[in-house]
C-alpha cells in the first residue's frame, strides 16, 4: 500500500472546498481505485478524489497543477493495459459519482452523459426510445462512457458500427490546468479547422480528463440472429468468416471466436459448456440481421454439405441467444479467476489474418513450449486476444519476465503483417515500451510534443503512452 502523502496545503485546500466526502485515504477504497483488470500492477495511490461535477473537476485540477500533484483519470477500470493503475503515489481522480444522463434528443438522436455514465445503462435510457449507442462489449455492465472514450474503445459490434470515435458528436474536457474545454457540442458538421475533439479520444486520460460527452445514437437494430458453429482450426474460423461475410441474406453485426481452451477455462470458472455433443478446436459465434430467411437457412444447409463447419446450433429465441453469447462474454473473466493471463490485445488487417494465424503457431511452439495459449477474439475487425496462462508451477515473477522477453518476437510479427500491438484496450504502462512497433519515430515524436503543449507539468496519467 502506498505510503505517499500530499502536501498539507492541498489537503487543507480540499477540505475548505470540497465536500467532506470527496477525497477519501482509506486502505479498502487505494487498494479498489488504484488498479483496473490487467492485476500486474501493486495499487499505491496516495488518495482517491470522487468528483460530482465538473467544476469540482477543474477546480481539482487547478490545485493539482499549482501542487506539481500527478493524477491518474479513472473511471470503470476495466481496461487490460495499466492505463488506469496509480502504483507511485498518484492521486486517484474517480469519476464514478458522475453518472447523470440527460434526456435523449429524438430529433438529434443524441444523447448528453456524465463521464461515470455505465455503458449498459446508457443502452437501457436509449432503448426506452428506440435507439441505442452501439458501442458493446462484455464489460459493459461495468465499463463507463469515459473510460470507453479515453481508450477509443472497440468490442463485439466494431465490424458493423465502428470504433467509439464515430458515435462521439461532443466532449467535455478538463485540461491539467483546469481548463473546461467545451469541444464540437452536438454538431453533426463543424469544418473550422483541427478537430481538437479527436486529441481526446484514445488518449488515456494523457491530455485532459473526459467530463462529458454528447453521443451519436443509431435506431436499435431489428430481430439478431444468433448462430454457435464448431470448427477444426483457426484456418477454419477465418474460411468461415470469409463465407459469411459474401452472403446477402443477412447483415454481420458480430463475429467471435474462441478455442476449446477458453472453453475449458469458461466451464471451470461459470460451469458453461457448448451445447454440442462433440467437443472442438475453435467455436464462432455469428450475429446477423436476416434479409431473408430461407435464404439464411439454405446457406446454414451449405455450411455441413461444404465441410465449413462441423457442427452448429441456430438460437432459438432471446434467452438461448443470451445462453450462447455468455459463452464468449464470459471469457475474459474466466481466464483472470482461473489464473493469471498474460494478455495481448493485436489487430490485423482483415486481409491479412490468415497468413498472420499460420505464423503465430510456430512463434508460440518456440516460445512457449508445452505453456497453455487461449485464443479468442473478434475477427470480423482483425482483432486477436492472446492470453498466455500461467504455467501452475511457475513463479508470478518468472512468467511475468519470461512474457515480456517473448512479447517483442510476436510484436515483431504484427509489424511484419502491418498490424497494431493493441487494437482496443489501448498501450497504458504495459505496451508503453513496445510502442515503437506499432508507431514511426516522427509519431512517437508528435506524441511527445502534444503531451508538452497540454500537460508541460506531466501531471495527467503519468508513465502512461509515452514520456513528455
Amino acid at each position: 500500500m502506498s505510503t505517499a502523502t500530499l502536501p498539507a496545503d492541498f489537503l487543507q485546500a480540499i477540505t475548505e472546498g470540497f465536500p467532506a466526502d470527496f477525497l477519501t485515504r482509506e486502505p479498502g477504497d487505494l487498494q479498489e481505485y488504484g488498479r483496473d483488470w490487467t492485476r500486474v500492477y501493486t495499487p499505491a495511490p496516495a488518495a482517491v478524489a470522487l468528483p460530482r461535477t465538473t467544476d469540482e473537476v477543474a477546480r481539482l485540477l487547478a490545485l493539482c497543477h499549482q501542487h506539481h500533484i500527478a493524477v491518474v483519470p479513472s473511471g470503470g477500470r476495466t481496461g487490460l493495459a495499466g492505463g488506469a493503475v496509480a502504483a507511485r503515489g498518484e492521486l486517484v481522480l474517480s469519476l464514478q459519482r458522475m453518472t447523470r444522463m440527460g434526456p435523449v434528443d429524438l430529433l438529434g438522436n443524441t444523447v448528453r452523459v456524465q463521464a461515470g455514465a455505465v455503458t449498459e445503462a446508457i443502452h437501457h435510457h436509449c432503448a426506452e426510445h428506440g435507439l441505442t449507442w452501439p458501442v458493446d462489449f462484455a464489460s459493459k455492465g461495468s465499463s463507463t462512457v469515459g473510460g470507453n472514450i479515453a481508450t477509443n474503445a472497440g468490442g463485439v459490434k466494431v465490424i458493423r458500427y465502428g470504433l467509439t470515435r464515430q458515435w462521439v458528436l461532443g466532449l467535455q474536457v478538463v485540461t491539467a490546468q483546469g481548463e473546461v474545454l467545451e469541444l464540437n457540442g452536438a454538431l453533426e458538421k463543424n469544418n473550422t479547422g483541427t478537430d481538437l475533439r479527436q486529441l481526446f479520444i484514445g488518449s488515456e486520460g494523457t491530455l485532459g480528463v473526459i467530463t462529458e460527452a454528447t453521443l451519436k445514437l443509431t435506431p436499435l437494430p431489428g430481430p439478431q440472429d444468433v448462430f454457435l458453429f464448431a470448427v477444426p482450426d483457426v484456418a477454419a474460423v477465418l474460411r468461415l468468416f470469409r463465407d459469411a461475410r459474401r452472403q446477402s441474406a443477412f447483415s454481420i453485426s458480430a463475429y467471435e471466436f474462441f478455442t476449446d481452451r477458453c472453453m475449458a477455462r469458461l466451464g471451470r470458472h461459470r460451469k458453461l459448456r457448448p451445447p454440442f455433443e462433440t467437443p472442438s478446436a475453435c467455436y464462432v459465434l455469428l450475429e446477423a440481421e436476416s434479409k431473408d430467411a430461407a435464404a439464411v437457412e439454405g446457406w446454414l444447409g451449405s455450411l455441413f454439405e461444404r465441410e465449413l463447419v462441423t457442427d452448429g446450433v441456430q438460437a432459438q429465441g432471446a434467452a438461448q441467444a443470451a445462453e450462447l453469447w455468455a459463452l464468449r462474454e464470459g471469457i475474459s473473466e474466466s481466464l483472470s479467476a482461473t489464473g493469471l493471463p498474460h494478455k495481448n490485445d493485436i489487430s490485423l488487417p482483415v486481409a491479412g489474418l490468415e497468413a498472420f494465424c499460420a505464423e503465430l503457431e510456430a512463434i508460440f511452439s518456440a516460445r512457449y513450449p508445452g505453456w497453455e495459449i487461449c485464443l479468442f477474439g473478434h475477427i470480423g475487425d482483425g482483432n486477436l486476444h492472446v492470453n498466455v496462462m500461467k504455467p501452475d508451477a511457475m513463479d508470478k515473477a518468472e512468467f511475468l519476465t519470461h512474457t515480456k522477453q517473448a512479447d517483442p518476437t510476436m510484436f515483431a510479427l504484427v509489424q511484419k503483417h502491418g498490424g497494431s500491438i493493441s487494437a482496443e484496450h489501448g498501450v497504458g504502462l504495459l505496451k508503453k515500451d513496445s510502442l515503437g512497433y506499432s508507431r514511426a519515430p516522427a509519431e512517437l515524436a508528435l506524441l511527445r510534443t502534444l503531451k508538452r503543449a497540454l500537460d508541460p507539468q506531466g501531471i495527467l496519467n503519468p508513465g502512461k503512452v509515452v514520456d513528455a
